[in-house]
């Protein structure tokens, strides 16, 4: 991201989201967003992806790069079988129906819910309909995976769970991620790299490397690097 900056209409007078958003990502990386709500940690999303352009700056990756993109929401059809929910984007993109499912089976396995291959959404609990969106968006192997608060609505248990399973997947993947929280402790365990924005118009006040284990287990919440590093960011996220 390379000076990035947006500005919209609020009515008959002009916002300013984002101001002079820089920051490298490198292949494999873990990125965590931080900062405070309706600062613009999904606008920035939505700009990598491409959804929406920048006032000014850009973008630059190669542009045969797949992005897989995670709602807040799991977004599942309910009128569909969780494989064939995965299944969707490559049927979109015209991909031969034998070779789709079998990626979808592919996917459905990196998130372990084989089991519930025929079942449909609303069979699923909240944690478990997020991890098939988790394999929807890595079903045609994007180079990077956007994942925007996937878990800010499921109860604390469910989300550290499914935070163990996030950096599970990212490791047998190796996937680049970029995710947005608004929980530092989370952004904590899950990254390599915490950037904390202020508040809009959004500028990156600092970028915080994490020293944790590539492998994280929940016995690292109680460890003193953990708690050290959450309180560091907590008091930039805070001034």
């Amino acid at each position: 991201m390379q000076n990035i900056e947006l500005v919209y209409c609020s009515g008959k007078k002009q916002v300013k989201a984002l101001d002079n958003i820089s920051v490298d990502v490198e292949k494999g990386e873990f990125l965590s967003i931080v900062g405070p709500s309706g600062c613009g940690k999904t606008t920035i999303l939505k700009i990598i992806a491409r959804l929406i352009n920048p006032t000014k700056g850009k973008i630059i990756k190669p542009d045969d790069f797949e992005v897989g993109y995670v709602f807040q929401n799991s977004t599942l059809l309910k009128w569909r079988s969780i494989i064939d929910n995965i299944a969707l984007p490559l049927e979109i993109k015209g991909i031969e129906k034998q070779e789709a499912y079998s990626k979808a089976e592919e996917a459905m396995n990196i998130v372990e819910l084989e089991e519930f291959r025929d079942a449909y959404p609303k069979d699923l609990s909240g944690g478990m309909r997020h991890r098939a969106a988790i394999a929807r968006a890595l079903v045609y192997d994007p180079e990077i995976l956007l994942m925007d608060e996937p878990f800010g609505a499921l109860d604390e248990p469910t989300r550290l769970k499914l935070n163990v399973e996030i950096n599970r997947i990212w490791i047998k993947t190796h996937r680049t991620v970029i995710f947005v929280t608004h929980n530092v402790g989370e952004a904590v365990f899950l990254s390599n790299r915490v950037a904390v924005l202020s508040k809009r118009p959004a500028h990156i006040k600092k970028i915080i490397k994490i020293d944790l284990p590539k492998q994280r287990t929940l016995e690292i919440l109680d460890s003193e690097k953990y708690i050290k590093q959450v309180l560091k960011i907590r008091k930039i996220f805070s001034q």
